[in-house]
């Protein structure tokens, strides 16, 4: 079978952590650093079947510290941490860090 080798491609990426921290998330924060309004990339995560106590399944932390992002496929769920990359389309996904280290190297 023919191997393929991925076409190199640079792309944008932050590592997220909480609501705003996305530098096109245009949050309104205050100076006590309450965000009142969530992102527009990675905004709050809620399900009204979904008590914000339980923990996540990729990475232990509670659902309350999570975002989720509208992606080309769906939506996903964002954890602290995880690498949101802007694709080649202007479109946003997210990445979880070791696939992301193992992917990504920083372009000069």
């Amino acid at each position: 079978m023919p191997k393929y080798r991925k076409k190199p491609v640079v792309v944008e990426a932050s590592q997220w952590f909480k609501n705003g921290d996305h530098p096109n998330d245009n949050c309104q924060i205050l100076e006590t650093g309450q965000i009142l309004t969530e992102g527009h990339v990675v905004r709050g995560y809620r399900t009204p079947d979904l008590d914000a106590e339980v923990d996540c399944q990729y990475c232990n932390n509670i659902m309350e510290v999570h975002g989720w992002i509208d992606t080309m496929e769906g939506g996903h769920i964002v954890c602290p941490a995880d690498w949101i990359i802007t694709g080649i389309k202007g479109e946003y996904y997210p990445c979880k860090p070791d696939i992301f280290e193992q992917t990504y190297e920083l372009a000069e």
